[in-house]
C-alpha cells in the first residue's frame, strides 16, 4: 500500500535543523519557480533557491521556513534537504525578510570575495611566473 506521509529532514552543514515524520506535503522554491511533492510523487532531485519551504503535517498543520539555496532529493517517501541556513518563524512577512536580507546579501558577499581572490590568484600566479622565468 502507498504511503500517505513523507519523512522529511532539513540538513544545514553543521546540525539537524528540523526531522519530521508525518508530512503530508511540501512546496519548495527552485531558480524556475515553485513547485510541490506528495507522497505519491516520483523520485526526484531538485535545486533549490533561497526562499520560503513549506511544509504540512497533521499535528503542526502548515510550516513555514525561510531556506538558503541547497538541494532536495525525493526517495520513496523520504524526503533531504540540504541547505547552507535556514530560518524557522510563523509571520511570513519576517521571513520573506530574512530571505532578503541574510541570504540574497550573503551571495552577493561571495561574489565580492571570490572576485578578490581570484584578482590574489592572478597577482600571485604573474609573480610566480616572473620569478620562475628570473
Amino acid at each position: 500500500m502507498p504511503s500517505t506521509h513523507m519523512k522529511l529532514k532539513i540538513l544545514l552543514p553543521f546540525k539537524v535543523f528540523a526531522e519530521k515524520v508525518d508530512v503530508l506535503r511540501i512546496v519548495a522554491e527552485s531558480r524556475n519557480g515553485s513547485f510541490g511533492l506528495l507522497p505519491q510523487r516520483l523520485d526526484c532531485v531538485a535545486a533549490l533557491a533561497p526562499g520560503i519551504l513549506i511544509y504540512e503535517t497533521a499535528t503542526e498543520g502548515e510550516v513555514c521556513v525561510a531556506v538558503d539555496e541547497g538541494v532536495l532529493v525525493k526517495t520513496g517517501s523520504e524526503v533531504l534537504i540540504s541547505v547552507r541556513n535556514a530560518i524557522g518563524g510563523t509571520d511570513l512577512g519576517e521571513l520573506h525578510k530574512a530571505v532578503e536580507q541574510e541570504f540574497l546579501n550573503l551571495d552577493e558577499q561571495e561574489r565580492s570575495v571570490r572576485s578578490v581572490l581570484a584578482k590574489l590568484e592572478g597577482g600571485f600566479i604573474t609573480r610566480f611566473a616572473a620569478m620562475h622565468h628570473e
